[in-house]
């Protein structure tokens, strides 16, 4: 499956739709479905969260979802600017930070105690890519390309 989605928060709920009905048309059991789902929406959203936008209208980011075998990859590209740099660290940081532990839900577990020590105020979780690791059983990487664009991937075998 491959689409494009601008830039839009009240894109996810499309986001969500699709492919949810991708991952039952190759008949995944439910609790499979809801897994990937939430994979491919949290590859989004930090699509949008960090994207650039271009003008006037936002570049749309390009989203794919691959099931080969047992086999799943969700790849998520997206144009970023300067501001973006920031995140990017972040992002490679907390993959480092989680490939440091054992198992994944090692990782899950210490950042929601760190979150719960974190004000309110700060309006972020920074949850998603340690949810992806743990619940997806995914191992993400992302690669920054010479034209700007920020492609995050998460693959992970279908059977855990």
């Amino acid at each position: 499956m491959k689409f494009s989605v601008k830039p839009d928060w009240n894109q996810l709920e499309e986001v969500n739709d699709r492919a949810s009905e991708f991952l039952r048309a190759a008949d995944l059991p439910s609790g499979t479905v809801d897994t990937y789902t939430m994979v491919i929406c949290e590859l989004v959203e930090n699509g949008i969260k960090y994207g650039r936008a271009s003008g006037e209208e936002a570049d749309a980011l390009e989203v794919s979802v691959d099931l080969s075998g047992q086999t799943i990859t969700v790849h998520v590209k997206n144009p970023v600017g300067r501001s973006s740099r920031t995140h990017l660290r972040q992002l490679d940081q907390i993959l480092q930070w989680i490939r440091g532990f054992q198992d994944p839900f090692e990782a899950y577990l210490e950042r929601v105690k760190e979150i719960s020590r974190e004000p309110m105020s700060q309006g972020k979780s920074g949850l998603g890519i340690v949810r992806i690791a743990y619940e997806g059983h995914a191992a993400i990487d992302f690669v920054l390309g010479e034209d700007n664009t920020l492609s995050v991937s998460a693959v992970a075998k279908l059977n855990g």
